[in-house]
């Protein structure tokens, strides 16, 4: 029997969990432990990327969280349609992703590159679907929504069919400024991420992995997915650098921040490293707000927010560390503390999944609020892209 190593690196990779049963890659998801409840009616869902590690993870997610599922159509590549993937215990193939596989579904999530957003995602608007995109093609158009469901659900009402989710570690940070900015109204913010290698994709988990092995047994270190050898070190370059000197993860931080949270004119300056961890993202945050700043208060609007959990008890040596938030629905903040460079400031520290609320989580958890709270799936006036 072949096991799947991007499977093993999702959570899927045990016996009971998962299983590749030929060289056509038949993957099982569950037995899951099935937490939430959204509807009692039921929706024809289809992923774009199904066999691409977001693609598994929504996988997962939309049946761990019993997602109301009419069906489940898979889509891909035409190089992967044809492979069978045994899903809860029915077979299901992968349809080859093209316009006419979206007729007949209520949601597709997106879990392709940008291109492909760009290209199927209003094909599939005009076959009456409601497009939940994680990529970034469509994140900074004045006529799409870029949505964390704890922040700004309400801008989903205004949908023309497609929904955004930001980047990853735009969704970990923010999880930790926004309630803070409830509270004290943030006037400025400084991003330091801490980004882990499956933020780049799975030839960089290997890149890692080999890289470890080599070091033990003395063999020289093999590269070719960054531009350094990542383990051991650290590399301060997210994405390409553009002319002001900043990488377009960092500019995507400042642009989707102020979009999200409905600040436009929000000073944001952000450093974007890689650091040699599987999975999870972490961002030290020091912000400087208009009122002034009250360390009990924040703690508790932490822990009063839905997308996060206080843990913050540093003289116990307790504070988020990305394996504690691998593979949790929630991000952990941490490190609160008075900002010593900055008047009315904080600062304090966020770690969480990058797969999860980063990617695939967000994308679920959007559909759902928005079942639970009667908003229409179907735009009332398709986009225009």
């Amino acid at each position: 029997m072949v096991k799947s190593k991007q499977l093993s690196r999702n959570g899927y990779g045990n016996k009971t969990l998962c299983r590749l049963e030929s060289e056509r890659v038949t993957l099982f998801f569950g037995p899951f432990k099935r937490i939430i409840h959204v509807s009692n009616q039921s929706y024809r869902v289809g992923i774009v990327g199904a066999t691409g590690a977001v693609g598994q993870e929504l996988i997962g997610l939309l049946l761990a969280r019993a997602f109301p599922l009419a069906e489940l159509r898979l889509l891909a590549s035409a190089r992967s349609a044809g492979r069978t993937l045994d899903v809860g215990g029915k077979k299901l193939t992968v349809q080859e992703a093209r316009p006419e596989a979206f007729d007949g579904l209520d949601i597709a999530l997106f879990a392709a590159e940008g291109a492909i957003a760009k290209a199927l995602a209003p094909e599939a608007v005009k076959r009456g679907c409601l497009v939940l995109d994680k990529s970034s093609a469509f994140r900074m158009d004045a006529g799409v929504p870029l949505v964390i469901p704890e922040i700004n659900l309400d801008a989903t009402r205004s949908h023309k069919g497609i929904i955004a989710s930001p980047n990853c570690s735009t969704a970990v940070a923010l999880m930790g400024l926004y309630p803070l900015h409830q509270l004290f109204g943030v006037k400025r913010v400084f991003f330091s991420t801490y980004q882990s290698v499956s933020g780049t994709g799975a030839d960089a988990i290997d890149e890692l992995e080999a890289q470890t092995q080599a070091y033990a047994k003395g063999q020289p270190l093999p590269r070719k997915v960054y531009p350094y050898q990542i383990f051991q070190n650290v590399i301060p370059q997210v994405d390409t650098f553009g002319a002001d000197g900043y990488t377009g993860e960092e500019t995507k931080m400042r642009d989707e921040s102020r979009k999200i949270m409905g600040l436009p004119t929000l000073k944001v300056s952000a450093t974007c490293v890689r650091v040699p961890v599987v999975r999870a993202h972490s961002v030290a945050i020091s912000a400087e707000f208009v009122k002034p700043v009250d360390l009990a208060a924040a703690r508790q609007a932490i822990a009063g927010f839905a997308g996060a959990t206080l843990v913050d008890d540093p003289a116990n040596k307790v504070y988020p560390t990305p394996l504690d938030f691998s593979r949790q629905a929630k991000c952990g903040v941490g490190r609160l503390r008075l900002d010593t460079a900055l008047d009315n400031g904080l600062s304090l520290w966020v770690s969480g999944d990058n797969l999860w609320k980063g990617a695939a989580l967000n994308s679920i958890q959007i559909a759902e609020a928005m079942i639970k709270a009667g908003i229409p799936l179907k735009a009332k006036e398709a986009v225009s892209i």
